[in-house]
This record gives C-alpha cells, sequence and structure tokens, in this order.
C-alpha cells in the first residue's frame, strides 16, 4: 500500500477551526462562493437563494422545533427554533443539516420527519416558491407539511416555509479548497490571461448524475468515485468496496492495466484518503469538481472535457468483474453512447456547480458552444468548458476482423452523418478521430503493448505492423513513434490469455507502426467534421496516419489547425510537429511536474521557431485526468533547483516572476490541501506529485519555480492560443465545405 504522509496537528487545526460555527462562507473549508471569504446574500423567498448557508425555519407562519420524538411547527421565537445548514444538493435541492449533524429525512410512510445520519432519497428536498413569497419542499413524492398535534410530516398538500438567517450551524463537511483570495476577472475586447487545460475527463465515474437518477456508470462500473454528488464529497469519494473489493482486490487496474493481479490497496475515501486519490491510482476519482475550483483559481480558463472509454478494455472489465454489473440497472459500454452520456453529464456538473453558487449561471464552470461565448464567460472570471469525444469507436464505426483476414466494418457513411449531426447538437466541438483500438475509421497510434490485446478482444485481430520510418525515434522525432514488441516477457493475466485463446502475436525487433493507416470511411469523416467546424486531435492515429491529415488540412484557406493535447502520443516526427505549429495548431504536454513542463517549453520552443510562426510561443496543459493513466510525479524526484521545493503557503500572480499582463491582477494565495478531520489526508505536491486534480495550483507554483517569468508567460497565453485555434478552425470550416471528399490511402 501506498503511504500516508500527514502534517503536524496545528496545521490540521487551522482547517478545522475554519469549518466551526457560523454560516460564512470560508474559502478554506466551504462550498458556496468559489473562493471567496465573503458570505453569500440569502434571499429567503427564492427557491435557489438559501445555498450553504444557516437558518430557522417556520412553517404555515409557527417556527419549527425538535423534540424528542420528531419536529413541531410551534415554536414562538427564532430561539427556541431548530437551526439548519441548507446544503444545496443540486438547483433548488436541499438537504437540512441540524447540529448535531444529522439530516432531516422522510421515510414515505406519515410517521414524522425524523433527523438521520446516512442521507438517502428522502434526505434530497425540491423547492418551489409560491405566489406570496413563502416556500415549499418536497421528497418521495411528497410535501413537507404541518399535520396533527402540529407535526412536520409529508403529506399531499404542502406548508408555506419561510426561513430567517441564523448563526451557529453545522457546515456541512465538504472538500476544502485552501485557497485566500479572489479569482480575477477579463476584459472580452482584450488578449484571455489564462491557462488552458485541452485533455480532461471529467466525466469519469462510477455514477452519470448527481446520485438522484440512475444513469449508470461511465466505464462499465469499475472506475470509483464521481465528480458532483448531491450528498457531496462524504458520498462522492467514500470507501470503493462496492467496486474494488476487500482491500481493493478486484480492482481491474491492477488485473489489466498495471498486469499485477492480486495488488490490493485501501478502500477508504472520505475523509482519510489512505490509498486514494494518488497519482497512480487509475480508477479512482481525480476530478472532484472542488479539485477543478481549485485548479480556475490558479487561472485555468479554458478546459476540454472529453467524454471517453475503450469500448473493448470495458467489455472485458465488465466480464472480469462480474459483481460490478450487478450494481447498476444498465451497464453501457459502446463508446459512442457511452461517451455522449459523458458530455451530457457535463451539464448536470454545471448546474450542481451553480446550484453552491446561488442559482442558474452563478456557478464557475461555463458549457460553451463558440469562441465568442468562450472569451464573454472568461471575460466575467469563469471557467470555459468545450465538451469533446475521444474514443476509438466514433459515430460507432467499430472493426471486425475475420477468419480470412478481411474485415466487417460497423458503420456506414450514413451513421457519421447522423453521429457528427448528434454530437454537434449536444455541444461536442473537439474530436479524436483515432484512439487506442483499431477501427473502421482507422488505425491507432501504437505505443503500449497491452493494449494490443484489448483491441484483439474488441476487434478479434492483432495489430499489423512494420518498422516505423527513420526507425521510429532518434533526433529527427519529437515524440517517438510506434513500439518494441515484448510480447513474450508480458506477465498477461490468465483471464486474458483466455480470451486470447493463448495466442501470443510475434513482431520484427526494433519499432514497429501500424500498417493501418486512414480507411475511405474514415477519410469520410475527417472531412464530414471538418466541414462541420469541429477542433479536431491529431494524437492517438497512426503515425504515418498523421501525415495524410496534415496534408489534407493544409488545403483549406487558412490551413485548418490541429491540436495535439497528448504532446505527440503515438509518434510525431519534428517535421510534423512544425507542421502542426506552422498551420496554426498546438502541442500541448500531457501529465507533467513542473520540471517536466519547463521541459517541454525548450522542447517545443525548437519546433516552434522553426516552423516560421509569427504567433507567440503558448504551451498549455493536458493533465488526462481519469483517463486510465497516472498524473505527474513528486517534485523532489524531478526539479532543476534541488533547494527550491514548493512552499506553502504560495502566493501567484505576485512578484517578479509575474509579468506585467498581471499588474491589475489580484494575489491568490493557497495553502497545503488537508482534509479537516481528525487524522485527516494531507496533500503535498512535493512528496507524492499530483494527487489529484486540486494540486494543479502546485503545479503551477513548481512552473514558476522552474521556469520563472518566461515560462508562466507561456503557460498563462495558452488559453488565448486555444481561442484563437478555434476561431481558425470555424474560419478553415467554411473554406472546407469547398473541397471533395479526400483520397487519403497511401
Amino acid at each position: 500500500m501506498k503511504a500516508v504522509f500527514l502534517r503536524p496537528a496545528s496545521v490540521i487545526a487551522i482547517f478545522l477551526l475554519a469549518a466551526c460555527g457560523g454560516s460564512n462562507n470560508d474559502s478554506i473549508t466551504t462550498s458556496s462562493g468559489g473562493g471567496s471569504s465573503n458570505p453569500p446574500t440569502s434571499d429567503t423567498s427564492s427557491k435557489y437563494g438559501l445555498y450553504n448557508q444557516c437558518f430557522v425555519m417556520k412553517a404555515d407562519g409557527s417556527y419549527v422545533v425538535r423534540g424528542d420524538g420528531g419536529y413541531t411547527a410551534d415554536g414562538t421565537d427564532a430561539a427556541s427554533a431548530e437551526k439548519f445548514y441548507m446544503r444545496a444538493a443540486n438547483l433548488a435541492r436541499y438537504l437540512f443539516y441540524t447540529p448535531d449533524e444529522m439530516l432531516l429525512t422522510a421515510s414515505g410512510a406519515s410517521v414524522g420527519l425524523v433527523p438521520l445520519s446516512d442521507a438517502n432519497d428522502g434526505s434530497d428536498w425540491t423547492f418551489e416558491e409560491t405566489s406570496d413569497g413563502g416556500l415549499t419542499a418536497a421528497t418521495l413524492g411528497g410535501f413537507l407539511a404541518v399535520g396533527p398535534n402540529n407535526v412536520i410530516d409529508l403529506a399531499a398538500a404542502p406548508a408555506r416555509l419561510e426561513f430567517e438567517p441564523a448563526q451557529n450551524c453545522a457546515v456541512y463537511p465538504e472538500m476544502p479548497l485552501a485557497v485566500s483570495g479572489e479569482t480575477y476577472k477579463g476584459d472580452a475586447s482584450k488578449p484571455v490571461i489564462g491557462f488552458a487545460e485541452v485533455h480532461a475527463h471529467m466525466g469519469g465515474g462510477d455514477q452519470l448524475s448527481d446520485g438522484s437518477t440512475d444513469v449508470g456508470p461511465a466505464h462499465g462500473g469499475v472506475f470509483y468515485g464521481h465528480a458532483v454528488d448531491r450528498f457531496g464529497a462524504p458520498h462522492a469519494l467514500k470507501d470503493c468496496e462496492s467496486i474494488h473489493g476487500p482491500n481493493g482486490i478486484s480492482d481491474p487496474e491492477a488485473l489489466v492495466l498495471d498486469l499485477s493481479p492480486g495488488s490490493t490497496h485501501e478502500t477508504q475515501g472520505w475523509p482519510t484518503f489512505v490509498d486514494w486519490p494518488f497519482r497512480d491510482s487509475q480508477l479512482h476519482q481525480q476530478m472532484y469538481w472542488r479539485w477543478v475550483e481549485r485548479a480556475w483559481m490558479s487561472g485555468m480558463r479554458v478546459m476540454t472535457v472529453l467524454g471517453t472509454g475503450i469500448e473493448a478494455l470495458c467489455d472485458f472489465g465488465a466480464t472480469a468483474t462480474p459483481h460490478v454489473g450487478q450494481q447498476y440497472s444498465e451497464v453501457d459500454c459502446k463508446d459512442m453512447s457511452i461517451g455522449l452520456k459523458q458530455v451530457a453529464y457535463m451539464t448536470d456538473v454545471q448546474n450542481y456547480v451553480d446550484a453552491q453558487y446561488g442559482g442558474p449561471g452563478k456557478g464557475f464552470f461555463r458549457i460553451v458552444s463558440s469562441p465568442e461565448e468562450a472569451r464573454e464567460v472568461i471575460a466575467d472570471g469563469k471557467l470555459a468548458v468545450i465538451p469533446g469525444l475521444e474514443f476509438s469507436n466514433l459515430f460507432s464505426c467499430n472493426l471486425t476482423w475475420n477468419p480470412d483476414g478481411s474485415e466487417t466494418r460497423h458503420c456506414t457513411k450514413e451513421d457519421i452523418d447522423a453521429g457528427i449531426d448528434l454530437a454537434w447538437d449536444l455541444g461536442v466541438r473537439q474530436v479524436f478521430p483515432f484512439h487506442d483500438v483499431d477501427s473502421a475509421l482507422g488505425g491507432t497510434g501504437l505505443f503500449s503493448e497491452t493494449l494490443n490485446f484489448i483491441g484483439f478482444y474488441g476487434t478479434q485481430g492483432f495489430w499489423k505492423t512494420s518498422a516505423c520510418e527513420n526507425g521510429g525515434e532518434g533526433d529527427s522525432f519529437f515524440f517517438n513513434a510506434g513500439f518494441v514488441s515484448a510480447s513474450g516477457d508480458l506477465p498477461l493475466p490468465e483471464v486474458l490469455l483466455q480470451l486470447t485463446e493463448g495466442q501470443l502475436p510475434v513482431y520484427a525487433p526494433g519499432r514497429q507502426c501500424n500498417d493501418r493507416t486512414v480507411t475511405d470511411l474514415g477519410a469520410y469523416a475527417i472531412d464530414k467534421i471538418m466541414k462541420k467546424g469541429f477542433m479536431m486531435d491529431i494524437d492517438h492515429a497512426a503515425f504515418r496516419s498523421k501525415q495524410l491529415m496534415l496534408d489534407y488540412t493544409a488545403k483549406t484557406e487558412p490551413a485548418y489547425p490541429i491540436i495535439s493535447g497528448h504532446g505527440g502520443h503515438g509518434g510525431i516526427s519534428n517535421a510534423q510537429a512544425q507542421q502542426i505549429i506552422r498551420q496554426g495548431g498546438i502541442i500541448y504536454p500531457s501529465n507533467k511536474n513542473g520540471k517536466g513542463h519547463v521541459d517541454f517549453i525548450e522542447k517545443v520552443r525548437t519546433q516552434w521557431e522553426a516552423s516560421g510562426t509569427s504567433r507567440p510561443l503558448s504551451v498549455g496543459y493536458g493533465a488526462d485526468a481519469n483517463g486510465f493513466r497516472n498524473l505527474p510525479g513528486p517534485r523532489g524526484m524531478e526539479r532543476i533547483n534541488e533547494t527550491a521545493p514548493v512552499e506553502y503557503p504560495f502566493t501567484l500572480f505576485e512578484g517578479s516572476d509575474w509579468g506585467p499582463q498581471f499588474d491589475n491582477i489580484a494575489p491568490v494565495t493557497f495553502d497545503i490541501l488537508a482534509i479537516p478531520e481528525e487524522n485527516g489526508k494531507v496533500w503535498d505536491v512535493n512528496e507524492n506529485g499530483m494527487y489529484h486534480y486540486g494540486l494543479i495550483a502546485d503545479i503551477v507554483e513548481e512552473i514558476r519555480i522552474e521556469g520563472g517569468q518566461e515560462a508562466l508567460d507561456t503557460f498563462y497565453n495558452s488559453a488565448e492560443t486555444f481561442i484563437q485555434l478555434w476561431e481558425q478552425t470555424l474560419e478553415a470550416s467554411e473554406s472546407a465545405k469547398t473541397l471533395p471528399v479526400p483520397d487519403m490511402l497511401p
């Protein structure tokens, strides 16, 4: 098991003190207000206005008090009334949290409402406004009402509710921010100041809702934890034993991704988090919404959220862990279907964040569908969220290899047309035509031989390869192409060997690249993607396909820009890197700590200058969080200045390393992240790197230490560069509409 690092009690005491008493919105420990130290303004007649504050309540004109048997509406003054912390469960939905840390809960039977410690459906109350300025609350098909003897109960007719501000409530537990200060706003008429995150998977989780509806899991149920939950962090990030088994023994990460069957982990999540989230806990939630909020406060202004999956891996996981599927009404593994469900889930996330900020449109998390909308959102100081798709079987274009070597394609041009319209109408604006498994559209870029076996499970065929051009590595490559086979030495689990009937592919020595390139269906799809106006990512395409894609996208006026958000995954030559940049595209690193990021800046700089572009150098981020991969490693393992760890607290946007563009931006201070509970978790980037998405702010401080002003300038220029790329994409799309469908076959 991984070690848990705790700080002295005096450090944790700071967080404990901040969590006690009052209804104020403390930026360290409570959820509303997004980093502001000011309390939210209540509008007690609005169904959105009670969010995360302390109140006493009247029902039909009398104060609600608590007795031995439950609650009655017969109090005559506020001093005797029960205090409720009204925790926002979602828009116009609340939890009644009591001073003894219980929840006012209905059972559905007419037995009176009681406080319970374990949240359930009857704890989630939906509010509506009355015509005379009051409110009503409903759950389990009934209304909060005043019954015989003034007992508070469920009934068909609602009580009229009124709320008055109070003090000294118990504050509902939530993930801390450890941030002091207000994040900055912008000016829609000026270039954006902020960084772009172009590769995140916030839709990953074991449920695609806030828990109030049964949508099913994102990845066959083997991925644990979710970004939002109506009952907050204690439920979104609770013990994972139900999914991963006792001591994590059935966690598919050990079985398939790490090839170390039998490995275990401590399943306890909130509040101790002994073994997860951790930088290499690939099947545990890394993007809880509060962690995204902390990243936003460090200056993240663009985030692409990609619906993702590996259909064959999902099917295999469901087969290998049958107990998981029994917990859901549906386990959907179809790439296109589950990817679009993750995109739809982002609207639920937006609504949930809005609820924590006081109502529709008030949260920091804003889904956008155009560069103009992105600029407006960012000018308002919020995060522009762009939905995207990253999986192998785009538009349901699955592939099956037949025993005679021929192939069966499971989509048509009409399917592609329909899929493009459906994705666009749902808000998708960025796509990967290719991913980890060969499809009817073409071949995948090769980098992990384990995926060859997963691909076999999905396609009934192994990769067909030949030696990569120029050896696939060396001075002419920006990112090495292909893979070197180790099939005979891979410690494959017996269950995987059984699925392949013991077959092991044999490959020649040296780096091997995929012989499968862009098919005629793939060329049709790429052409339609361009004509529609999607931003397009070239990573994960077979190395030989990349040049075909680049040459076709160069035919528009202006050139259709290409994104490499994985830093060149699947292989990119220096010439291709220069062509990407020259055509208005970007190459951002995947999954780097501060030292790795600054090294990548220098790597890109060489190609940027060689490309002849006049654009200022721009290098944003691509964490690939929730993307079945490890997050950046510890600071102490890799840094330029061995005497310069990240020191807590640290302050961004202040000091000699922050250029003149930050002159009118107020400083924001970040303390070490810790859970405000006895023996709670402390996350120190120096010790074990990026445990989860909340440590992006800490990575920014690493970038400052390693690269100073020059590195920060390239980083905080990346949101503007990305939006310019989006604008160029739409301009090039108009030109693409005049082009014939290309013949990309080599």
